[in-house]
């Protein structure tokens, strides 16, 4: 049984050094993943960056930190996080802390199906162009599987094909064809555009159109994970709220965000906050996996919330995010920046889609942290404001005192009856001193 415990307490009080020791001790690291961590010669030489993108004139270094506390699927899991924003890290160990209380984090994911797109206009007859494509699909499936034989070896590669009329556009009708591509741990770009620039001239000469756009789509609806997590009431309970209050606050700031599309947006952001920085360190295109999360968001005609969060017949708080998350283990950025190599150790994934899993915890996580957070503080305010009153009042404040002695407990943050005596001493003086001098 493995004795890996990502319940690492008072790690946040450790230094950077301390921490990267406790770090080594849960996972594999070893020296030099260490000293390209803490610094040593960089993550990433210039020399290597100059082959990754265009016109290098440098590097620039974002923290690398580790969010901890998370089980998934029974498994302790690290997991590493390169953000520039503070509280993103704390948030989600401490949601992850929650939502341990309740057995952890539980996921699931369908197969790694992408879709390439081929755009065909200046059809003459589009019901029959689609009718040939379709009889023809062995054909177009076997050039496209040409492109890639590593990806057929592994049991992946292009599977199907399908085809979507668009009537109306700006430009006028169209016909889209669909390669259904499984890429299997690869995230998968190039081997959809390669696959899609290659069937295009078989599929013109079939329709009888002209092909244009060749190009995979990042909407990967059908290359989807899934999380759900259980909180327990007496986790959320602190300061005086109850667990049940925190949940009550929680579900009404979902239900904001799943009917209103501003809060939608920000409460999305939030989910987005976990996974961003999981998606950066370990070197797959954060861009995409965003680009598709929002349109999946809207994939019913109106954006709303990524997650949903209900309450079980037995008082828990359940949470569930379900995203399109195409990401990758192999090939890239993965195998070219050490930092992305050494974040992918410390998981210990060998598969794509416990990377996309993980990549969900940690956004479900953060999105907790959030809503905890957003909703405690208004459950506090109205909780803060009637205790310190019936404080005021039973210290002996009277009329205007009462009003204005809870005011100022409510400022200090401090709602104590020796604290209200002391401060309704200084409004009685402070009352008094301008009527000696009229005087």
């Amino acid at each position: 049984m493995s004795t890996r415990n990502s319940r690492l307490k008072g790690f946040y009080h450790l230094n950077p050094f301390e921490r990267l020791q406790q770090v080594k001790m849960f996972d594999g690291l070893n020296d030099d993943d260490l000293r390209m961590l803490h610094g040593g010669n960089g993550a990433l030489s210039v020399e290597r960056a100059d082959k990754m993108i265009e016109n290098v004139i440098g590097t620039f270094n974002l923290p690398f930190g580790i969010a901890t506390n998370f089980v998934i699927n029974g498994h302790d899991v690290l997991i590493p996080m390169v953000v520039e924003e503070p509280s993103i890290v704390a948030g989600a160990s401490y949601a992850a802390k929650l939502i341990r209380a309740g057995g952890g984090f539980q996921t699931q994911s369908t197969a790694p199906l992408m879709i390439g797109q081929i755009q065909l206009v200046d059809l003459n007859d589009f019901p029959q162009a689609t009718s040939d494509i379709l009889s023809r699909k062995a054909d177009i499936l076997k050039i496209a599987n040409r492109q890639s034989t590593s990806l057929s070896a592994l049991g992946g590669g292009a599977k199907d094909v399908e085809i979507h009329t668009i009537e109306h556009s700006p430009m006028g009708p169209m016909l889209i064809v669909h390669l259904i591509i499984d890429c299997r741990d690869a995230m998968g770009a190039n081997a959809i555009n390669s696959m899609a620039e290659a069937v295009a001239p078989l599929l013109e000469q079939i329709s009888g159109g002209r092909a244009y756009l060749r190009i995979l789509s990042n909407l990967t609806d059908r290359r989807r994970s899934c999380v759900r997590a259980v909180v327990p009431p007496h986790a959320l309970a602190r300061d005086g709220l109850s667990g049940e209050e925190i949940i009550e606050g929680i579900l009404w700031a979902y239900a904001f965000a799943a009917t209103d599309p501003y809060r939608a947006t920000t409460h999305n952001k939030g989910i987005l906050n976990g996974i961003d920085p999981v998606l950066i360190a370990t070197g797959n295109d954060w861009r995409a996996i965003e680009a598709g999360a929002h349109a999946y968001a809207a994939r019913n005609g109106q954006y709303t919330s990524m997650s949903v969060w209900e309450r079980d017949p037995a008082g828990n708080l359940v949470g569930t995010l379900e995203l399109p998350i195409a990401v990758g283990v192999v090939g890239g950025a993965t195998k070219v920046h050490p930092a992305a190599q050494a974040a992918l150790k410390l998981l210990n994934v060998r598969q794509a889609h416990e990377l996309a899993e993980i990549c969900l915890c940690a956004g479900l996580a953060s999105n907790l942290a959030a809503m905890r957070a957003l909703a405690t503080e208004g459950i506090q305010r109205g909780h803060m404001s009637l205790h310190a009153r019936q404080i005021a009042m039973a210290v002996g404040a009277q009329g205007h005192e009462i009003d204005e002695l809870t005011r100022r407990m409510i400022e200090e943050k401090i709602i104590k009856p020796s604290r209200a005596e002391e401060l309704l001493t200084k409004i009685r003086n402070t009352t008094i001193v301008p009527s000696i001098i009229n005087e």
